[in-house]
């Protein structure tokens, strides 16, 4: 292709103008008509629009009671209206108005939000002016005050302070312009400010109370009134527990201990040998944790107790208080020997020792009483010591455990047995050993001498006979027959007592010996004849000390005497 031919050039130009307005389409509002769309070729350039002009009819106004109305006055004819907003594109509410030519807009009840800068623009086909800024301020609040503690803890509608410390207080509130503060205090002492803090050093018991914050706008001619409860909080010093009484008795209760303390709103906790309570039907607590309650105590309830008061900023715990519980006795037991043994039986030996334990589990110990069945007294104490044992210790023996505190007693017994041995000291049992001796020597002396005498005695008779012995007086025959009082008679179960006459008996001679005697009695010579010559006597035969019985035809019947006097003799009237 050749190059172009140089009479296109103007059609370039009128296509490239299309082109573009094809291209570039504005606002409804600032389109124009077709006819107007197309360059005028007749006038050389297109002036810009005039700036606007914008008014306001208050620059301050004051939140929901007045009415603001602007206005953009421009000389323009054919120009467009935009009102612009903190920069942006003023977006219309329900409580704003525009006017039909777009020149006028008027906000009907002014809010804190319609507070900034105001602009409106003209537009033309092609280019727009601005407006200066105008600047509306509203004026509002105060709002409702929140008062805050920067060093307090928030407990309910009231905060909560440490005794000593320093507080600020800050009050907070939305306002436009700011406003001014008034502080009153507990005490109605007012204290003015111009800002919403207030600060106190080194707080004390006489802040306590209620705080206010009078809040007032000059603006708005409008005031708020704020209050804060403040608490303060001591430094806690070491309660106390108390009890009704520090002897309590076993199962008697219920008891009742009370933590004390001068300081109020605290919290209480527990404890129990130096670990928290867990509250249980046995151990229970009050609905402000201030007593604790033990119901139907029980020995080991001893403790020891301790409450602990505190708050968050300090907390202080009570001495630990130790109950004593008293109980008992329980069962009695009487215990002897080593190691000690529990014993229902006792032996001992005459003349030993005897060493009995009564114990019993008690609180206070037990006092002990001791009662022996055959003995009177009464001994007191828990060990019952008997030196020697006699006879009159055997029996039963009862310990008795008795509690003053507690009104109880119990009691054991235990059966003492002595066993059968002699009571005499090794000395008394020398001394009758010694005794018995000397007795026996004595005894033997006497027999010795006895037959010694018997011995010496000369024989009444010849030798060729015996002689006839004379018939001794009646006299003669009682006291011969009556017992001597010098010595004891002997009694013999196998001898009866003597009837007759007792005669007289030669002498035996004395080469016999005197165990053997002879039969013939005493009676065979005649008293009237004179004694003869007697033959010597016949051998006779020897016989032992018991005799044999008698035969059937013998006249006479003799038994022999064995202890009295060998030459008397008792007439025995035979049985058969």
């Amino acid at each position: 292709m050749g190059p172009a031919d140089s009479r296109s050039h103007p059609w370039r130009g009128i296509l490239l103008s299309a082109s573009l307005l094809t291209a570039w389409s504005p606002p409804a509002a600032a389109q124009l008509t077709p006819s107007a769309i197309l360059p005028d070729t007749t006038s050389s350039e297109q002036e810009s629009p005039d700036k606007p002009t914008i008014s306001v009819t208050q620059s301050t106004a004051t939140e929901y009671k007045d009415r603001v109305t602007f206005y953009c006055d421009t000389t323009e004819l054919h120009v467009t209206i935009r009102w612009v907003f903190q920069n942006q594109s003023l977006v219309l509410n329900e409580r704003m108005q525009l006017s039909a030519d777009g020149k006028t807009i008027t906000i009907l009840t002014v809010q804190r939000e319609d507070s900034g800068t105001y602009q409106c623009e003209a537009w033309d086909a092609l280019e727009f002016q601005s407006s200066d800024a105008i600047f509306l301020e509203v004026n509002y609040g105060p709002d409702l005050i929140e008062i805050k503690l920067d060093s307090g803890v928030p407990s309910g509608e009231a905060v909560e302070v440490l005794e000593g410390s320093t507080v600020n207080f800050q009050a907070e509130a939305q306002s436009h312009p700011d406003p001014t503060y008034s502080w009153i205090f507990p005490n109605n002492s007012i204290l003015s400010s111009t800002t919403g803090t207030l600060t106190i050093d080194a707080v004390s018991r006489e802040h306590e109370g209620m705080f206010r914050c009078l809040v007032y706008n000059s603006a708005t001619l409008l005031t708020r009134l704020g209050a804060l409860r403040v608490h303060v909080l001591e430094n806690l010093t070491k309660p106390q527990v108390e009890a009704p009484s520090l002897d309590l008795v076993e199962t008697v209760g219920p008891v009742n201990l009370t933590c004390q303390t001068a300081h109020q709103r605290v919290a209480v906790q527990w404890f129990v040998n130096d670990q928290p309570l867990l509250p249980s039907e046995h151990l229970a607590l009050s609905d402000d944790n201030m007593t604790l309650v033990i119901h139907s105590p029980r020995r080991d309830d001893t403790g020891p107790y301790a409450c602990e008061i505190w708050h968050w900023g300090s907390r202080a715990r009570s001495d630990p208080l130790t109950l004593t519980i008293n109980y008992g006795p329980d069962r009695v037991e009487i215990t002897s020997g080593s190691p000690p043994a529990v014993v229902g039986t006792v032996q001992g030996k005459l003349n030993s020792s005897l060493t009995l334990q009564c114990r019993a589990a008690s609180q206070p110990e037990a006092e002990y009483r001791w009662v022996l069945e055959h003995h009177s007294g009464v001994y007191t104490g828990e060990q019952l010591v008997i030196r020697a044992l006699t006879r009159e210790h055997e029996g039963i023996c009862s310990c008795t455990a008795s509690n003053s505190l507690t009104g109880l007693a119990r009691s054991a017994s235990v059966l003492i047995q002595v066993d059968p041995e002699s009571s005499l000291s090794a000395g008394a049992i020398a001394g009758i050993v010694i005794g018995i001796l000397v007795a026996i020597a004595l005894v033997i002396g006497l027999g010795y001498f006895f037959y010694s005498r018997k011995a010496r005695w000369p024989s009444k008779g010849s030798a060729d006979g015996p002689s006839p012995e004379a018939t001794p007086p009646t006299s003669a025959r009682e006291q011969a027959t009556r017992p001597s009082f010098d010595k004891p008679r002997p009694v013999y179960d196998n001898i009866p007592e003597p009837q007759g006459q007792i005669g007289a008996k030669k002498r035996r001679p004395s080469g016999l010996p005197e165990q053997f005697y002879e039969k013939e009695p005493p009676s065979a010579t005649p008293r009237d004849q004179s004694p003869s010559p007697r033959k010597p006597p016949p051998k006779l035969p020897m016989h032992a000390l018991v005799p044999p019985l008698p035969s059937e035809d013998t006249d006479d019947s003799y038994e022999t005497l064995v202890n009295p006097e060998p030459d008397i003799y008792c007439r025995i009237n035979p049985s058969v």
